[in-house]
């Protein structure tokens, strides 16, 4: 399947009109140069909806839409709850993080490590998250791209990365987050219009009347794909395992991504205020709710097609990241423009965002301990260099890094979860355990790798999302000991939660019982 003139019109267009808005929201007035935090931070000017939106067309990426279509495909409704939990993990941190944050007036997460546990834990997390975003996140959504992009073009996979990184690279290096996050307004639109579009298109595709007789075939057809808690005879049981889905350690992974991620909060640093930061994490909540019904509906849609042969059901049981791919060759000219569109938006707005929180976080917190006097201009060239290496050692680690898993989705979750214990460690007992010293932070950063690596070598078989519990609980446990045996921190370095105001309007109040209650209600019809 190919692209035909009038797709072409269409990409090419959104395209342009991209830049040209990039160009126009990143020119400062005359006499005025770019300096740290309008490049890093926008201003701090970023209002609710920006934020928002930015947020979820961050998230939203060839992760997101690639891996969770193919899930869907191969396990159903049940991968969504890294969705849903979502939404309510974004109220707990708008409402209990940011303050704290903000408070703080820092840039980046190891700015604050640095104020609350030293020099050391901040060079320690900085080099993991610049090696975790580059070899990981951005590899990840390169490659994820790539395959879907090649499987409607056939540039190939690696054109076809080297055309997602030029072209995000174009548009984000100039402008920084402010930049990133004004496009990201549109591209968060193109991708929900283009995600309904796949997801009407499949399930219209089916021997049903419309779209919503497709639905309900569905549901009747394979009520085992509607089901969010699996059993343990289920052979996805491993990656998802039934009731610890809610009770175990997916919400470490929650809290990590989205309370201490730097290519997601960098967002709500940027914000006017607080209430603005706290009412676009609200805005974003509800459009998490949303994201499986344009994701992995359609993944689930493609195994009824792959049986009526409308798509490539050998291709799809073989490497099941390919469905969203095949999805798209089922669009008529035209709207499979548009499909081609959103999936651009959805894959360069990551992107863009990763590549600007490598630079925030390389340059400010790496190269500016180095070199501490330097220009607020010299700064923000070192951040589009470093911005621009990285997206090109991504490219070259792609392959050899993903190419040879199956669901590079869960191999991403498998892979952030070796820390992620200890980073949500770090930073919730910097924020509510006073007695928490530098000592207690590296036994919860190193602790948590090496009693990742013991238990899974002693218990292969255990699920990893029930391996992370583990290894948060009896983690948290050693770092708080470690920190009593241990001097004290110095009074200045722990957080006054006194002086601190958590208090949210009501409007916050009311939309997160709202966003609640949804998800209650989801859970209580597909549990």
């Amino acid at each position: 399947m190919t692209l035909e003139t009038i797709d072409i019109v269409i990409i090419v267009g959104y395209a342009l009109a991209l830049l040209g808005i990039a160009l126009a929201v990143s020119r400062e007035p005359a006499g005025h140069s770019k300096n740290t935090e309008d490049y890093f931070l926008a201003g701090r000017a970023l209002p609710w909806w920006a934020i928002g939106a930015s947020l979820i067309a961050s998230n939203i990426s060839a992760e997101q839409i690639i891996g969770q279509s193919g899930q869907g495909f191969v396990v159903g409704m049940a991968i969504a709850a890294y969705e849903w939990q979502a939404a309510l993990v974004l109220i707990i941190v708008a409402k209990y993080f940011l303050p704290i944050f903000l408070k703080r007036k820092i840039y980046t997460m190891p700015q604050f490590l640095a104020q609350r546990y030293g020099e050391g834990v901040k060079t320690l997390m900085s080099v993991f998250w610049v090696a975790l975003y580059t070899a990981v996140n951005l590899t990840t959504v390169l490659w994820l791209g790539g395959l879907a992009v090649d499987s409607l073009t056939g540039w190939g996979v690696m054109g076809s990365m080297a055309a997602l990184a030029g072209f995000a690279a174009l548009y984000s290096l100039y402008g920084g987050l402010k930049a990133v996050a004004l496009t990201d307004i549109i591209q968060v639109v193109i991708l929900i219009f283009g995600g309904l579009a796949i997801t009407w298109i499949a399930l219209d595709a089916l021997p049903a009347d419309g779209a919503l007789g497709g639905l309900s075939l569905l549901v009747q057809e394979m009520p085992g794909h509607f089901e969010m808690i699996l059993d343990e005879s289920h052979p996805s049981y491993s990656d998802l395992p039934g009731i610890w889905t809610l009770l175990g350690g997916l919400w470490v992974l929650h809290f990590s991504y989205w309370g201490f991620n730097q290519y997601i909060i960098q967002r709500a640093l940027g914000a006017e205020n607080l209430g603005e930061a706290q009412k676009g994490l609200a805005f974003a909540a509800f459009l998490k709710l949303l994201v499986p019904f344009i994701v992995v509906i359609p993944g689930i849609a493609a195994v009824m097609l792959a049986q009526q042969g409308l798509v490539d059901g050998g291709a799809l049981a073989e490497r099941s990241d390919r469905t969203y791919g095949e999805l798209m060759g089922m669009a008529p000219a035209g709207l499979r423009g548009l499909v081609f569109a959103a999936l651009i938006a959805a894959v360069v707005s990551s992107l863009a965002s990763m590549m600007n929180s490598i630079s925030t976080i390389f340059t400010m917190d790496l190269y500016r301990s180095v070199k501490p006097d330097q220009t607020e201009k010299h700064y923000v060239t070192v951040g589009r260099v470093s911005a621009f290496v990285a997206m090109g050692l991504a490219l070259v680690l792609a392959r050899p890094f993903l190419g040879g898993f199956e669901s590079a989705f869960q191999t991403v979750q498998e892979y952030t979860g070796y820390i992620a214990p200890g980073v949500v460690i770090v930073f919730l007992l910097g924020f509510f355990d006073k007695r928490a010293n530098t000592a207690g932070a590296y036994t919860a950063l190193i602790g948590s790798v090496i009693l990742n690596l013991v238990v899974n070598a002693v218990f292969p078989e255990l699920p990893f999302v029930v391996r992370i519990w583990i290894v948060f609980l009896v983690v948290l446990v050693a770092a708080a000991i470690v920190s009593r045996l241990t001097s004290a921190p110095e009074e200045e370095r722990s957080v006054n939660l006194g002086d601190i105001g958590f208090a949210t309007s009501a409007l916050f109040n009311t939309l997160s019982i709202v966003v609640i209650a949804i998800l209650v209600g989801l859970y209580a019809v597909l549990w």
